[in-house]
């Protein structure tokens, strides 16, 4: 099968099996997203964070059925956490959406973090660019929410929404201004849960001390996913945030800046990759180790000497 031309054809199996390429880096992987590249950049792109157990599956499900309902299509990229020993995602994502798998407007990909910080590897970046080629209207990203260093969801989402519950800490919770710093709304689940209102109060203020908040300040919503409760709101302040960044100019801005960044981190991963193999895993790197051991050498000079060789 012709992937890229099947896929542009709306064929689900072409996704996957685009996707899975990218994924795993198969020999094609590189030409399918040349190939694909033009026909990106038409979804919307939405990021849901927070931390672990505050409901991010439900609410990601919630979310989908909402947009389906307003005749959007939807592709949901769920990164899971990587098991250390098979390097494979846990997959609990998939089964807490197993009622959407029925739906061909939405199509789950679950994916590994593969040990990028953020939690979010670049290679998720490529499946929700195949999922734009594909049609998909909006793209929901969500992550593990493992603090502060989810920071990366930044890259890929134009609208980041972070989920927070009552009960885990509320002090704690609130100063970790690193996940409240990018989140564009802010949501509050489990709301039946004691300490909402205090939480509520909380994210107000922390709001509040933040200055880029001027022209755009986070709309926080309570919802009770598990229930249905509140969705419809969320997908309102969503759209109602959208408006305000293509009034604002500010999608265009933020588009360029994630492109600008994940032109830097491919450059960074190919440098990585070149020193890795001819420098790193090398017998001489081993002796310059041996007599830095020994202090006949300072690091500082050899790696100026790496630098100098690796760049002429």
């Amino acid at each position: 099968m012709n992937i890229v031309e099947d896929l542009l054809n709306h064929s689900r199996l072409a996704l996957a099996k685009g996707i899975t390429a990218v994924e795993n880096e198969y020999d094609n992987a590189v030409e399918i997203m040349t190939k694909i590249y033009p026909h990106t950049g038409n979804a919307y792109v939405i990021g849901i964070t927070g931390p672990p157990g505050a409901g991010k599956s439900t609410m990601t499900d919630g979310i989908a059925k909402e947009y389906r309902k307003r005749g959007k299509t939807v592709g949901i990229v769920a990164i899971d956490p990587t098991s250390p020993y098979s390097g494979g995602a846990i997959l609990g994502d998939r089964i807490r959406m197993m009622d959407l798998m029925g739906d061909d407007g939405i199509f789950i990909r679950s994916m590994a973090t593969r040990g990028s910080l953020g939690g979010l590897s670049q290679k998720a970046g490529d499946a929700v660019k195949l999922m734009d080629a594909f049609g998909m209207d909006v793209i929901i990203v969500e992550t593990v929410g493992v603090g502060q260093s989810e920071v990366d969801i930044v890259k890929t989402a134009d609208t980041t929404m972070v989920v927070v519950i009552p009960g885990m800490g509320d002090d704690i919770q609130a100063i970790k201004a690193g996940i409240l710093e990018i989140g564009d709304l802010i949501t509050i689940n489990k709301a039946d849960r004691e300490g909402t209102d205090k939480l509520n109060i909380e994210m107000e203020m922390m709001l509040e001390l933040n200055p880029e908040h001027v022209q755009w300040r986070p709309p926080i919503n309570r919802t009770i996913a598990s229930r249905g409760e509140g969705i419809e709101e969320v997908v309102n302040s969503i759209e109602e945030h959208h408006k305000y960044l293509v009034d604002s100019g500010k999608l265009a801005e933020i588009r360029k800046k994630r492109i600008k960044s994940e032109i830097t981190d491919m450059i960074n991963v190919r440098v990585n990759r070149y020193i890795d193999k001819n420098v790193v895993r090398t017998a001489a790197f081993d002796e310059t180790v041996t007599k830095l051991q020994s202090r006949e050498l300072d690091p500082y000079s050899v790696v100026d000497g790496i630098v100098g060789k690796v760049l002429k």
